[in-house]
């Protein structure tokens, strides 16, 4: 069993406590399938989240604020036993992130139903010209009578290929770089928009390169105002970078559970490798990464509950130093895995595959390097 003492801090309240037991409870009844087929996977993992009511989390009614430590929770929790579950539960709620944050009540509609798990949601942001630099996109949405048309492409997206409805970034020219951006719902069946290709990663994930030819969207479909886009974007990965840090801590716990089990069962010369000084120190690092990580994650998550408007110095700390962390916890449980820390199957080497893109998407470690230094020097 992972180590859940730190449910006891002072972060988090008996409400919290309650749902990760709850939840643990369910994953263990319920996850666990194959992944030979990611998109059959992920939208069985979406209904089943939906019905289990899961994926109200993923998003908020009128009046009220994300919960960011649930969300965490959720995260690390469904990310102990099954990434591509964890997957599914974080695209419901960073794909819808922009509706439930600067919304209109009918776009809201469609977050009713990816909180029931009806509809699948993607986040179509990165372009083959601009990733972690979001400001550099050139998709653009040009205005005409009734609407905007959207033309351009966008890659490595997210449940890409799957997905029912895509909050989609593109520039419509109010000012150059960040300032004319804006952001779009755009229904997956639009004419003109196309899934041209689909693409392998190392953990596989449903992801896609889409293009959009000539895609017209109504007024409505505009979230927020005219160039508000860059605005919307950032303040969505504000709160779901947290969350990224927190699937690295899953991912780690899973990783120290996994070798604990193992040095404790395997010998050698004749004695348990537990017993081994070395072995001892590769443990004590792993519980300090993941003790340390854990304390950035929910300071970040309880700092945006606490009603403060933006953590990006927070949440960027948070999901640098977890997902890097992570990455150097897993590794060492591959290695005191020996030979089976590598063999395609095993629980480790699934988990090297995994926590290995959490180190780029939604900003990669140097741009969070980047973003936290200029917020000390106030640049």
């Amino acid at each position: 069993m992972a180590d859940s003492t730190y449910l006891n801090w002072p972060f988090f309240e008996d409400r919290h406590r309650i749902l990760q037991a709850e939840l643990d409870d369910w994953c263990r009844a319920n996850l666990g399938q194959s992944h030979a087929n990611p998109d059959e996977a992920c939208k069985s993992h979406v209904a089943k989240l939906g019905k289990a009511g899961w994926l109200q989390y993923t998003g908020a009614e009128d009046g009220q604020t994300l919960d960011v430590r649930s969300l965490c929770l959720i995260r690390e929790t469904i990310a102990q036993h099954d990434g591509l579950a964890e997957f599914a539960f974080a695209m419901q709620g960073l794909g819808m992130g922009a509706v439930t944050l600067f919304g209109t009540p009918s776009q809201k509609q469609w977050l009713a139903r990816t909180r029931r798990g009806e509809a699948i949601a993607g986040f179509a942001i990165t372009e083959p010209e601009a990733g972690s630099d979001a400001a550099a996109a050139k998709m653009t949405a040009t205005r005409v009578a009734g609407g905007f048309v959207l033309d351009g492409e966008k890659t490595y997206i997210s449940n890409g290929g799957i997905a029912d409805i895509y909050v989609v970034f593109a520039r419509t020219g109010e000012a150059p770089g960040a300032k004319g951006l804006s952001a779009f719902l755009v229904e997956a069946n639009s004419p003109g928009l196309e899934v041209v290709e689909r693409i392998d990663v190392l953990a596989p994930h449903p992801l896609a390169l889409l293009r959009f030819t000539g895609v017209a969207v109504p007024e409505h479909a505009l979230i927020g105002k005219p160039g508000d886009g860059f605005k919307i974007a950032m303040s969505v990965l504000d709160v779901f970078r947290s969350t990224v840090g927190a699937a690295a801590l899953g991912f780690a716990r899973r990783a120290l559970d996994e070798t604990l089990a193992r040095v404790r069962s395997r010998k050698i010369g004749g004695a348990p490798l537990a017993e081994l000084q070395m072995v001892q120190g590769h443990i004590a690092d792993m519980a300090l990464e993941i003790d340390a990580a854990a304390l950035l994650v929910y300071r970040a998550a309880w700092t945006k509950d606490m009603g403060q408007p933006r953590i990006t110095r927070e949440a960027s700390m948070a999901k640098l130093f977890a997902t890097e962390a992570a990455q150097r916890v897993i590794d060492m449980a591959v290695q005191l895995h020996g030979g089976d820390g590598v063999r395609h199957g095993r629980t480790v080497e699934h988990l090297y595959r995994e926590i290995r893109a959490l180190r780029i998407y939604e900003g990669a470690s140097d741009v969070q390097r980047i973003i936290i230094a200029r917020a000390m020097l106030g640049t």
